[in-house]
């Protein structure tokens, strides 16, 4: 006697290496982050450390692209700023930017868009009530240890400041930083829900959606449940 099971019976999807998709979307948000490093740079205090967008850009980069690629992306963007191209705040580039007070968030910026990405797929994977409220947890953990911890690190080798002084000129950016962080996140939900495919089907080992296969109704959900496997005998 032997069964066989009916034909929809999904398997979890296996990823051993990125495609050409996850390739452009980590030139895609590579991008996003140069462009926002570019608008609205307002320098604060006396080190002249801006307030740009490029925050905003990293905590979204980890929260939809998970951590692998999210650190590519903004490695990417990192790389090639130091490399000469003018896409850090104000157009600045090279190398000489290490030794400025801005060096600590900007070395931060790759390891937060990791850490934010692995914090999310856990989110992703084992929350579904309140996953707003844990997704900006796991922006803002990131952002005050990394990004805010590694500025004053910075600001402490570069401007020769000691810790109190540093911790005072970092202050000014946390109420920026956590409105940025409520809007990545509200994007980062409208992205998961639009396209699932982009970090919740991953995160989830759930099968890719086919291109010419319509999704499954609640109703045929439902109906598939609750009807038994279908079985041949012979």
């Amino acid at each position: 006697m032997t069964q066989t099971h009916s034909a929809g019976t999904l398997q979890p999807a296996k990823r051993s290496h990125w495609n050409a998709t996850d390739l452009g979307l980590i030139a895609v948000f590579a991008a996003l982050v140069a462009a926002s490093a570019l608008v609205a740079a307002i320098p604060v205090g006396g080190l002249g450390v801006p307030i740009t967008l490029q925050t905003l850009a990293v905590i979204l980069t980890g929260l939809a692209l998970g951590p692998g690629r999210a650190f590519a992306a903004v490695g990417l963007h990192t790389l090639l700023g130091l490399a000469g191209l003018p896409i850090f705040s104000g157009g600045r580039s090279g190398l000489g930017i290490l030794a400025g007070p801005s060096a600590g968030y900007i070395i931060a910026f790759p390891l937060a868009a990791a850490a934010v990405g692995w914090l999310a797929a856990v989110v992703i994977r084992r929350t579904v009530r309140f996953r707003a409220v844990f997704l900006f947890a796991a922006a803002m953990v990131p952002s005050i240890v990394l990004i805010h911890g590694l500025g004053i690190a910075g600001m402490m080798v570069n401007a020769k400041l000691d810790f109190a002084k540093a911790f005072l000129a970092d202050l000014p950016f946390y109420p920026g930083d956590i409105i940025k962080n409520v809007l990545a996140v509200a994007v980062a939900i409208a992205l998961h829900k639009a396209f699932p495919d982009l970090l919740v089907r991953r995160v989830r080992k759930l099968p890719q959606q086919p291109a010419t296969q319509q999704p499954a109704t609640p109703e045929a959900t439902t109906r598939e449940a609750t009807e038994p496997k279908a079985t041949t005998q012979q």
